[in-house]
Formats: structure tokens, sequence, C-alpha cells
């Protein structure tokens, strides 16, 4: 095969994955061009961008509407099961990974069932129980259901991480004088922060882009999340398009920023998770 040969089809390889990747994010780039464009011209230009950019939509989102509070929420929540599940899930995952015994294989496979329950058929329970506790309405209620439902994906993926860390390690430190819980904080902590950041962004995103639990367990406008607050623009008889997607815009700011900060983790914590030994 000649040079030019290769050389053509190298070009229209690169076209092909290009034209596949402005079809895969058509959505999102409709949702900048129309963040940036005038009221006047929302509906009127059909075009993906306008020639003239403006920030009318975004200071209406900020100074009108409740939405910068709804992300606050959203952060507040995302911080506190975040946390909690990175911490819980990790030194879950080190002590089933550890621990031989029918219990500990038992255990394992509550959480594999756990999984494949819908979240739909204890909604009700869930709501009646949470209710009698005075939770409902409450950002508890929300960072409760959240962990529950993040927490043994966490555990597992945590779980298939610390398989692929050699017992030597943990040997070596115990040998050394090391007690259990020097030789976890000490060796392994450090050796599974890859691991921590994939459970960190799944489940920021399960809580970032949550829906229906929210909508349901909460009902006062001041504490809504971004995902509930975004329906704020959609009114009895139309929608705002304009004001919607420079919110849906701010509402991708935070997550994406996180996601840049840890994509170096997130892939070596996601391969070494998936292989054993």
């Amino acid at each position: 095969m000649s040079k030019a040969t290769k050389h053509l089809r190298r070009i229209l390889l690169y076209t092909l994955i290009i034209a596949v990747c402005l079809a895969t994010n058509l959505p999102l780039l409709s949702m900048l061009g129309t963040a940036f464009k005038p009221s006047g011209e929302v509906m009127a230009n059909t075009s993906l961008f306008t020639g003239n950019p403006s920030l009318e939509n975004f200071t209406k989102v900020a100074q009108k509407t409740s939405f910068p509070r709804a992300i606050a929420n959203t952060c507040i929540i995302a911080l506190f099961v975040v946390g909690f599940c990175v911490v819980f899930a990790s030194m879950a995952g080190f002590s089933v990974s550890r621990a031989r015994g029918k219990i500990f294989s038992g255990f394992t496979m509550l959480l594999l069932i756990l999984q494949m329950i819908p979240g739909i058929l204890v909604m009700i329970p869930l709501f009646s129980t949470l209710r009698a506790l005075k939770l409902v309405d409450t950002h508890i209620s929300l960072v409760l259901i959240y962990i529950s439902t993040n927490l043994p994906f966490g555990i597992l993926t945590m779980k298939g991480f610390f398989d692929s860390i050699p017992t030597d390690l943990d040997e070596a430190a115990m040998i050394d004088g090391a007690s259990p819980y020097q030789t976890y904080w000490k060796i392994i902590f450090p050796t599974a922060l890859p691991g921590m950041i994939s459970v960190a962004v799944y489940t920021l995103m399960s809580v970032w882009n949550e829906f229906a639990i929210a909508n349901i367990f909460i009902q006062s406008s001041e504490l809504q999340t971004l995902s509930v607050g975004l329906r704020q623009f959609q009114l009895q008889t139309t929608t705002d398009w304009g004001a919607m997607s420079a919110a849906a815009t701010l509402a991708c700011i935070p997550a994406f920023l996180f996601l840049i900060i840890a994509q170096k983790y997130l892939i070596s914590g996601m391969t070494s998770g998936a292989v054993k030994g």
C-alpha cells in the first residue's frame, strides 16, 4: 500500500470520527447556541449559533429565577453523598476483598441482588417511612436515598479494584509492625486512589442527573435540586428555551470541571478495577 493511499485512508478516518463526534454532540452544541442567542432570536433564528451572542439568558437565570439556589443545593447534597460513598465503599470493599468465608461471599451476592431491584418498587414504602420520620421535603431524605442507591455499586467497584492489588503489600506492612488500620490508611488507601476517583465520578453523575427521587421527596422550591429546577422554565403553554438552555449550560459546568480534574485517575481506576490479579 502506497504512502498516498495510507494518507488518504487516514484523512477519511479522521473525517468520519469528526463527523460522528459532531453528530453525537449536536444536542450539546444546540444548547450552547440557544443559550447565547438574544431572546428575539431563540425561535426566529434557526441557525445553530447566532451572529450576535448575548448573555441575556444567563442574566435572566441568575437574577430572576431560583436556579442558582438549585445548583447550590445539588452541590451540597452531592458533596455529602460522594464523600460518604467514597470513604465507606473503600473500607467495605477492602474488607470484602481481603476476607474469606461464606458470610462475605453472601454479602457480595446481596450487593448484586440489590443492584437488580428497580428503585421504583420501593418508592411507596420508602416515602411512607420517611414521612413517618418527618424527613420528607428535606435534603436529609435525598442524602439517605442517594447513599443507599449508590453505595452497593461503589463497594463492588472497590472490591474489584482491591482484588487487583496483591496481598503482598498487606503482608509486608504487617511484618513491619503495622496494624490493620495503619495498613489500610498508609499503604492501601493511597494505592486505591484511582478506584476511589471512579466511584466518586459515578456517584456524582448519578446524583447530579437524578430527577425522579428529588421530584417526589422535595416539594419546597427553595430545596429543589437542579434537575427539578429546570422545570420552572416550562410554562403552562410554552417553554422559555433560551433561559432553559442557559440554565442547562450552567448546570453542566461544575460536573464538567470535576471530570476534567479527575480524568487522569478515571481510566486507571476503571481498568484496574475490572481485572483481577
